[in-house]
């Protein structure tokens, strides 16, 4: 048996999103979270994306827990795909595991998982580790950390954190145990690194009070209010204001609806009953009298925001008047169709505030005197940054070093590149194969880049098919052609004659030939057409 202890990043480094870390002792393993991410504008047609993890599929058996920092979808997103594979319990707090209950049930997994709460403070012993949560502030209730004990010493993983001293509930991080931590001495710590090219301290959850506040008060129509669905913190700012200014509180989007259900029977949401009202319902309360909350700060196209911008909502429409706040950071990736979501609601006659020109969202991670101040608190032996992209990592890794950890126990690595820790020393592996796990519709890695680029292809050029009877080396008739994206069938007829006399010079040439004639059809139109048109459409032959 292997004596280290291997770390193996399955997502989350040199990326935003799809969180997952698996540590490993000998036969023993355990795994924490399991994110989604967001696909990238490049990435046509793909819902979601998933982390590759492949690399636990021959070892299922050994798989002892799966131990959640808190619920966002970076974080806990992918589960129910990775819970159909395992049969390890989860460990998770109070408000994170009802989160990711819903997500079970409506996987129809429930009855499949057990699920453990647990507490910050915590000491609980899973095989050869033993178990430590501490309670981190973030943009969400209840989020936590793990300090975990292993043969080989103490490892210190932060999950997403800030040190806001007046978070939305009330519960600063836990300075105490981080230094008691330090006084056992870490050997391995692994923390966030979203922010580590911001300079000075995020700003506090308070600020977004002051701004909501403004808000409520001169808005002269309907607030609605876009955020992520498992933003309990936000739901619950924007109640406060709504009961402070005589507003009443619709929920849109199923996400959002179900968590804000599972948040207030669990006590995380205090929202009284006679303020809510159905999205059915507001329509017919004033306008001045009702804030809407709802999907799609990231410019989905399928959530409420994004059907709102394009006037494809059942219930609602944009009117004059109305005040529509972005309450979330630009996901990378996602600015081009955010901005595109904007400039459509101030078509329609809203007032949009978002990140850029008002205060109505503050990042839930920590800028570089914060992530200063958790080195210095914890003075670990060595440091692995984690969630970010490589930029990110990198400057994580430069600011450790600034406060004087050794460079070489300082390591910035991506997805795959397996960890090698002793008491005494930390070992990059060979990065392993792996990639991206596509969720496309009801597919799950299903198709890989190549579908993908397919499609890029196909929304770039178009397509041109050709259906041709061919029988004694002559053409029966004129052939087939289909084409959308690349021409006007109804105004390209010298076109597609062209096409038709390059296909009929192919079958001369080729009439005595026992190769199949289909491809030379097709690299003749693919030239004929770039010579025309200047595209390189997909192009398809089909002889019959």
């Amino acid at each position: 048996m292997n004596s280290k202890l291997r770390i193996i990043p399955l997502g989350g480094l040199g990326e935003i999103g799809k969180n997952m870390t698996v540590i490993e002792y000998e036969d023993e393993i355990i795994i924490i979270d399991a994110g989604i991410m967001f696909p990238e504008n490049d990435m046509l047609g793909i819902d979601l994306i998933i982390p590759d993890y492949n690399y636990l599929m021959d070892k299922l058996d050994r798989v002892t827990a799966v131990l959640i920092t808190h619920g966002h979808e970076d974080h806990v997103g992918a589960l129910p795909h990775l819970m159909n594979d395992i049969q390890a319990p989860i460990y998770a707090t109070a408000l994170t595991a009802g989160l990711i209950e819903v997500k079970l049930r409506q996987a129809k997994l429930w009855q499949d998982v057990q699920l453990n709460i647990i507490e910050a403070g915590d000491l609980f012993t899973i095989g050869s580790f033993t178990i430590e949560p501490f309670h981190m502030t973030h943009s969400i209730p209840d989020c936590v950390g793990y300090g975990i004990t292993t043969p080989v010493g103490l490892l210190v993983y932060t999950g997403d954190y800030k040190f806001d001293h007046t978070p939305a509930d009330g519960k600063a991080s836990d300075f105490a145990k981080l230094a008691e931590f330090s006084s056992r001495g870490v050997l391995c710590l692994m923390a966030d690194s979203t922010n580590a090219d911001q300079p000075g301290w995020t700003p506090s959850e308070t600020v977004i009070e002051e701004a909501f506040d403004q808000l409520f008060r001169e808005a002269p129509g309907r607030i609605i209010i876009a955020t992520f669905a498992s933003l309990t913190s936000r739901i619950q700012q924007a109640a406060d204001m709504s009961q402070k200014y005589g507003r009443r509180l619709a929920i849109t989007g199923r996400s959002m609806r179900e968590n804000t259900k599972m948040a207030r029977q669990l006590g995380y949401l205090n929202i009284p009953e006679e303020m809510l009202v159905d999205i059915n319902q507001a329509p017919n309360i004033p306008a001045n009298q009702i804030t809407i909350m709802a999907t799609g700060s990231q410019g989905e196209p399928s959530a409420v925001m994004g059907r709102l911008a394009r006037g494809r909502h059942r219930q609602l429409s944009i009117q004059e008047g109305d005040t529509v706040v972005f309450s979330a950071h630009a996901i990378p990736g996602n600015e081009e169709v955010i901005h595109r979501t904007i400039n459509q609601l101030f078509q329609r006659g809203a007032n949009v505030l978002y990140e850029r020109i008002a205060k109505v969202h503050v990042s839930g991670h920590a800028s570089q005197e914060e992530m200063k101040l958790l080195i210095n608190l914890i003075r670990p032996k060595f440091l692995v940054p984690i969630h970010g992209e490589l930029r990110h990592l990198r400057q994580h890794a430069q600011l450790a070093r600034q406060l004087g950890i050794p460079e070489e126990n300082v390591v910035a690595i991506e997805n795959g590149t397996p960890l090698e820790l002793t008491s005494d020393s930390l070992t990059v592996c060979p990065r392993m194969p792996g990639g991206y796990i596509f969720v496309d519709g009801a597919g799950v890695g299903d198709i890989g880049w190549s579908v993908v680029r397919d499609r890029e292809k196909l929304a770039r050029n178009g397509f041109f098919i050709a259906v041709v009877t061919v029988l004694g080396g002559e053409i029966l008739g004129t052939p087939d052609i289909v084409s959308r994206g690349i021409i006007d069938m109804n105004e390209s007829e010298s076109l597609i004659a062209g096409a038709e006399e390059t296909i009929a010079r192919v079958v001369m040439l080729h009439k005595n030939s026992t190769k199949p004639l289909a491809p030379n059809i097709e690299e003749s139109l693919s030239r004929y057409l770039y010579a025309e048109t200047g595209k390189r459409p997909v192009v398809r032959a089909i002889v019959k």
